[in-house]
């Protein structure tokens, strides 16, 4: 396995508080999760008189304020996630690669070593 160790201020960013600590080595993301969302058109803002500004009007809002940072921190710590476990993919590729290099090298080692055998004692 490859010798990871992801800085802690990117795990932090990348878990949730009170929960299991996000792992880069097991996490592994569905297909969906990965899909870039769609760009939605944002309506246009409407401005609301001051008169009609009652308490149901500061109450939704104060709701719709409070969702909006859920949505945003959510997708924040998505990115963060899927930032840490792309680090992680990219160390391990990395070592997958210089293991398939040096098993290469060994095949070739071994390929001069059984050639120069057969061409003293004859094929195997």
């Amino acid at each position: 396995m490859v010798n990871f160790d992801p800085d802690p201020a990117d795990l932090a960013l990348s878990s949730v508080p009170g929960q299991e600590a996000f792992d880069p080595r097991r996490h592994r993301f569905s297909e969906d999760e990965l899909k870039p969302q769609p760009m939605i058109k944002k309506a246009r803002k409407m401005l609301v008189p001051d008169e009609q500004k009652d308490e149901k009007y500061w109450s939704r809002r104060l709701k719709n304020n409070e969702a909006a940072k859920r949505s945003r921190d959510a997708r924040r710590l998505k990115e963060n996630q899927i930032s840490v476990r792309a680090a992680f993919l990219e160390r391990e590729n990395a070592a997958l690669r210089q293991e398939v290099a040096d098993m290469r090298k060994e095949l070739g080692r071994c390929r001069n070593i059984i050639n120069k055998y057969e061409s003293r004692h004859g094929d195997l």
